[in-house]
């Protein structure tokens, strides 16, 4: 039986092949360099899922292109860069609305300061361009350019918003000065016309007709007349209505009798009526020379001119007991008795001695009959007025149920957009209107809905 012989060759070369393997695999962690090297150290198996492996270096620069410094510094030298061009930018923009205030008012000190600004951030912004365009924007340190550019900006951002308030305060100042002068214009104006309107009622006289004009080219002061005589015939309106009530009229039933088919929205609407009615008895005939009443054939229009500044500024009841056949005094009477029915002028005097009287050719002096007489003046004086022209005058009313059109009316309900809504119609005119050649003035008139008729 032959012995064993040991075999040392073959396990020498597996323990061989062992070191082999370990040694390489060390090897394989270390990386060189000039003079040092990083290890590669694994994490412990306790430490968290995502935690990244160590790499610890030693001697000089580690090679790991993932955090290379110079890039690093390339791409904050441009932030800096660009941070610094916005900054100088908002400067150059704040520095030009300084220089737009300052002339506005006028400053010639506070335009050399904001025009030397404006200069020197157009010169930074050249350098800056230049410096781009030859790649030369290192910033050091960057953080503390960008941190600088930042805080300019805001300041400049700042300066710009206290310009805009300075602007605008200026403005809301200006407009209040305006206001305040409208506001002074509206009071004197206010009291000028209660001054006048006081005097007119104290003495009668109508001094404001001074400043009427006879010029065909300018026929303004016709409205200026109308609005007057308009005037009157609402005061004498009410002192009717006044009238009426202390003798215990049924106002209500008395409108309606007027305006039977009008339901009226409010109940001060019903003196519409009132006024409606004695506008179409003083304006009846208007359109002739003589109000419809015999005189002398065609009067030029310097008569009528003659006739209007010999009326304008007298006291109408002086006037008719001074001549109670004038023109004007047959205007009056026949007016009167058309107007004023016996009934009605029975129960506000309870007699009939005021109409035998004027009748007569006389002219009494009561409360009534000094208003009536004072819009006879009016409507006379425009007569008057319309007749010195050389182009026609027109008057005309607008029918019932007719469209409303802001050319040829103005409304008179409360509500203006009533009339342009397309909803409402003409229910009767108040005031007639007027044409004198081209031009138009609006007669006035009172609105009720329109109603659809059923098929």
């Amino acid at each position: 039986m032959d012995s064993l012989k040991p075999t040392s060759a073959p396990t020498k070369n597996k323990l061989s092949k062992t070191f082999h393997k370990v040694i390489h695999r060390k090897t394989a962690t270390k990386t060189l360099s000039n003079s040092g090297f990083c290890l590669f150290i694994p994490q412990e198996h306790k430490h968290k899922a995502d935690a990244k492996p160590q790499l610890q270096c030693f001697g000089r620069e580690c090679k790991d292109e993932s955090i290379s410094t110079p890039a690093r510094n390339r791409a904050g030298a441009l932030e800096a860069f660009v941070a610094k061009l916005f900054a100088t930018v908002s400067a150059a923009k704040a520095a030009y609305a300084e220089l737009q205030t300052a002339q506005f008012p006028y400053n010639a000190d506070a335009i050399q300061a904001a025009d030397e600004a404006v200069v020197r951030e157009l010169k930074l912004l050249s350098e800056l361009k230049h410096s781009f365009l030859k790649k030369k924007i290192d910033s050091s340190p960057p953080h503390v350019t960008i941190l600088l550019a930042e805080i300019q900006e805001q300041q400049s951002l700042m300066k710009m918003y206290e310009i805009t308030m300075k602007k605008m305060q200026g403005e809301v100042d200006a407009k209040e000065k305006v206001f305040s002068s409208l506001q002074n214009e509206l009071n004197d104006a206010v009291s000028n016309n209660k001054a006048l309107e006081k005097k007119l009622n104290s003495s009668g006289q109508f001094s404001v007709l001074e400043t009427v004009k006879f010029s065909d080219s300018n026929p303004s002061g016709f409205g200026f007349v109308l609005h007057y005589a308009v005037r009157s015939v609402r005061s004498f309106v009410k002192v009717m209505i006044r009238e009426m009530e202390s003798s215990n009229w049924d106002i209500e039933t008395a409108a309606k009798a007027i305006e039977p088919e009008v339901d009226f929205a409010k109940a001060n609407h019903r003196c519409f009526a009132f006024e409606s009615f004695v506008c179409r008895e003083m304006f009846d005939g208007f359109d002739s020379p003589n109000f419809s009443f015999p005189d002398e054939s065609n009067p030029s229009r310097f008569v009528f001119i003659d006739r209007f500044k010999k009326l304008k500024t007298v006291n109408a009841v002086q006037f008719l007991k001074r001549n109670p056949n004038s023109g004007f005094g047959k205007f009056t009477r026949s007016k009167y008795l058309r107007l004023v029915h016996p009934k009605m002028e029975t129960s506000f005097s309870g007699n009939l001695s005021q109409r035998k009287l004027i009748n007569s050719g006389e002219f009494p002096e009561t409360s009534f009959f000094s208003a009536f007489a004072e819009m006879a003046k009016r409507v006379w004086l425009l007569h008057c007025l319309a007749f010195s022209f050389d182009r026609k005058v027109e008057i005309f009313q607008v029918g019932r149920n007719c469209r409303f059109s802001d050319v040829y009316m103005e409304s008179l309900n409360d509500d203006p957009l009533a009339a342009v809504d397309g909803g409402f119609r003409v229910a009767f005119t108040v005031v007639p209107g007027f044409k004198i050649g081209q031009a138009v003035i609006q007669s006035q008139v009172y609105l009720h809905p329109a109603v659809t008729s059923a098929k």
